[in-house]
């Protein structure tokens, strides 16, 4: 058996999250079925962490094991020749057996991408979220610093998440801004909680926009109660980087 990496871009817009679900197309599903296709075989594909619905990705890692012969380089034509627009495959590589997409992952980076400005967009309407109001980017970047470290992450997990423990490690987290109002939130961390970063941003939002101080966002954070923390970011601005 071989074990093969791919490095995959997709646009979540058209499916339900990454995983496989009853209802609903997802992007492993898809990815799957064209893999079954082009091998012969019933392949199982392992991706690095589940995307929520709507949510994009930059650099997903997944990995599936074949005992096809066929190229690498071969694979990744065929897979982009067979899969849908909105899914890309941008390398395809044979590792070593021992390699696992989720497990040899040592931390991951997610972006969210924010609109702020008065006009919506045409062109970032299904990759930013749209949020006109003035910020207060002193207060917001005081608060956003308190991630940083291990921390129960509870405050930020959506409800029914099926992680065990909370405790998650930042390792980065900082805001880049455009000239055309386009701000970027990245964090890098050794693992993420399901809707965690989308309950960050829309929390740090809150800051942001004066309903509540860094320090009251400290509180949040500690009290490990996801009713004090401020509404979930939509899913179409979240993208998983790396």
């Amino acid at each position: 058996m071989r074990n093969i990496k791919l490095l995959i871009e997709y646009d979540g817009a058209n499916y339900q999250g990454w995983q496989i679900q009853l209802v609903g197309p997802t992007v492993q599903g898809t990815i799957e079925k064209k893999l079954s296709i082009l091998t012969g075989e019933t392949i199982h594909l392992i991706g690095s962490g589940r995307t929520d619905a709507g949510t994009h990705a930059i650099g997903q890692v997944a990995h599936f094991k074949t005992q096809s012969r066929m190229g690498v380089h071969t694979i990744q034509k065929a897979m982009n020749s067979l899969l849908p627009p909105d899914i890309v495959i941008q390398k395809a590589e044979e590792v070593e057996e021992d390699f696992h997409a989720r497990k040899s992952s040592k931390s991951k980076i997610y972006e969210y991408r924010i609109l702020n400005r008065d006009t919506r967009s045409v062109f970032h309407r299904g990759y930013a979220w749209h949020f006109p109001q003035n910020l207060d980017w002193k207060e917001m970047e005081k608060a956003t610093q308190m991630l940083i470290g291990e921390h129960d992450f509870s405050s930020f997990r959506s409800v029914g998440s099926p992680t065990y423990s909370a405790v998650r490690k930042v390792i980065r987290a900082d805001w880049r801004k455009d000239p055309d109002g386009l701000i970027r939130f990245e964090i890098e961390a050794n693992g993420f909680l399901k809707q965690m970063v989308r309950a960050v941003v829309g929390t740090l939002l809150e800051v942001g926009r004066g309903r509540i101080s860094a320090e009251e966002f400290r509180r949040i954070l500690e009290s490990k109660d996801r009713k004090k923390g401020g509404p979930t970011a939509p899913g179409h601005g979240l993208f998983l980087k790396e």
